[in-house]
């Protein structure tokens, strides 16, 4: 089922080459920044009455009100089943154990007598975090967003998901269960750019109450909502533009077929445009995974959309020679998330420089991931794995420097200060320091 890209029996071209060579999920957000646009701009406007306006335009329901109530979230957890109940808690205490280790303490560093430099590690004060909807419920995005934003210390959180016309005009009785279970009281009833805009400006509720705009947005969404973080950066912070969700396995004759086939379904299962790519050595080993899913997609519950992910162009086989020249393949690709089914695969995935998380060795599937291995599952995707990292306690903290110096450790510097100045051409630079020294 997988198309084939054989680069063996020849050098590998160089990166950049490589990269443009590899199957991958296209994702122009540029293209639809003319739709967004105006969505943006009507709700810096007109605030919550223009999302609930495009709420029953893209959703099909009009919520009475963006804020969820209280009582809503409580009722939606006590009618949680008690198997998902059970599931979500270890989800959340792996979650907590994982990201409660990346705390940071503020260094201090002594540059000289009397002169040190605090970094100090400070939360962002209110951030929107954003559970999407879509063709399938994401409670496990509430607990990856929510988990690290406690962790770092965030004082206001409020989670926006889209209404659903099934639900009332509510977000999914799951999401707001696991935001309930996180003890998050603020939920917006309100997706796509539209939930992006109203985060980052604010507005009033159908009942008078303060929207109160938040300083950051994280978490994944479509297409739509990637844009419309595109176009407020700046007046907020972003995670990431986040693309479609994409899995490369990394294998050789060692790896169960099955296992393979079953992990590249499992990437597939989210969305038409999901890639799925292996990477191996081994021909017999890719047959063998082809055979697999013939017969598994097949038979699985969402056929048509995991063939057509499979089918499209970001799917596929890559040959190659040896490991060593996969591992070049798969740091070229940097996916997001990237199986080790190798030899020796703790070593072979100690040495890859570019993934979104890791999973090393038959039982470390990526749905694993995805829901209780207390790692996080908001990762980059489209290659932006070479230069930025998943979601983590960091997202939401900044590094500030508080500057110290005493009288004399300021006069011991005093020269290289005025002379540096003067190297810029900036003399007042120079001169608000001698002027602490002339009288």
């Amino acid at each position: 089922m997988l198309r084939r890209l054989d680069l063996r029996s020849a050098p590998l071209p160089r990166t950049a080459r490589l990269r443009g060579l590899l199957p991958r999920a296209e994702q122009d957000v540029d293209a639809v920044l003319h739709q967004v646009r105006p969505i943006v701009e009507d709700v810096r406007e007109r605030g919550a009455e223009a999302a609930l306006e495009l709420a029953e335009r893209f959703d099909r329901v009009r919520p009475s009100a963006v804020r969820v109530p209280a009582q809503t979230l409580q009722g939606a957890l006590s009618a949680l089943d008690p198997g998902v109940r059970e599931a979500l808690q270890t989800s959340i205490a792996r979650a907590r154990a994982v990201h409660g280790d990346q705390r940071r303490t503020d260094l201090v560093t002594q540059v000289a007598p009397g002169g040190t430099v605090t970094e100090r590690f400070v939360p962002v004060r209110r951030v929107g975090l954003y559970a999407p909807g879509g063709l399938a419920v994401y409670p496990s995005s509430v607990v990856m967003n929510v988990v690290p934003a406690q962790a770092a210390g965030v004082e206001s959180i409020v989670l926006a998901s889209p209404p659903q016309a099934e639900h009332g005009g509510l977000p999914h009785p799951t999401v707001l269960a696991a935001a309930a279970m996180l003890g998050v009281e603020e939920v917006w009833a309100v997706g796509g750019a539209q939930a992006v805009a109203l985060l980052a400006h604010g507005g009033t509720d159908t009942d008078g109450a303060e929207l109160e705009p938040v300083d950051m947005v994280t978490g994944p969404g479509n297409i739509y909502v990637t844009a419309a973080k595109r176009l407020l950066r700046g007046l907020i912070g972003i995670d990431a533009e986040a693309g479609t969700t994409e899995i490369a396995v990394l294998a050789d004759d060692t790896a169960d077929p099955v296992h393979v086939a079953v992990d590249l379904i499992s990437q597939a299962e989210h969305d038409p445009a999901a890639a799925s790519v292996l990477v191996t050595d081994s021909v017999e080993l890719a047959d063998a995974v082809d055979r697999e899913l013939a017969t598994r997609v097949a038979a699985t519950k969402h056929t048509e959309r995991i063939r057509e992910a499979l089918g499209g162009p970001q799917s596929g086989t890559v040959l190659v020679d040896d490991i060593d020249a996969g591992l070049t393949v798969v740091d070229a690709y940097a996916a997001e998330h990237l199986e080790i089914q190798t030899r020796d695969a703790r070593e072979v995935g100690f040495r890859v420089r570019n993934a979104g998380a890791i999973f090393i060795g038959p039982y470390a599937p990526v749905s694993l991931g995805d829901y209780c291995a207390g790692s996080n599952h908001v990762l980059p995707t489209g290659g932006c794995a070479r230069h930025s990292a998943g979601l983590s306690v960091q997202t939401f903290l900044r590094g500030v420097h508080v500057v110290e110096y005493t009288e004399e450790a300021l006069r011991e510097v005093a020269d290289q200060v005025v002379t540096l100045a003067g190297a810029e051409d900036l003399p007042a630079h120079g001169e608000a320091v001698t002027a602490r020294f002339a009288r």
